[in-house]
């Protein structure tokens, strides 16, 4: 059975720490000059972006922005 990833930024105000970046892998944390971060990667559904989301409201994070946003060639899933 195949799994269809879906490729998201997700936006937030303030930094990450790398200690804190660590709790949600398998996204990338990058931190931005504006003071806020974003996460980028792909996740297997809405569930798992709703986990996150819950995460990220949890460590009192504001959310600035989600996007859903193409998979690269070589990084699809069939």
């Amino acid at each position: 059975m195949s799994t269809k990833l879906i490729a998201y930024q997700i936006q937030v105000q303030g930094h990450i720490t790398i200690l804190l970046s660590e709790l949600f892998a398998p996204l990338s944390v990058s931190n931005e000059s504006t003071g806020a971060a974003l996460l980028q990667g792909e996740l297997r559904d809405q569930s798992e972006l709703l986990a996150l989301l819950l995460k990220l409201h949890s460590l009192n994070f504001t959310l600035l922005s989600v996007r859903r946003t193409p998979i690269a060639p070589s990084n699809c899933h069939s």
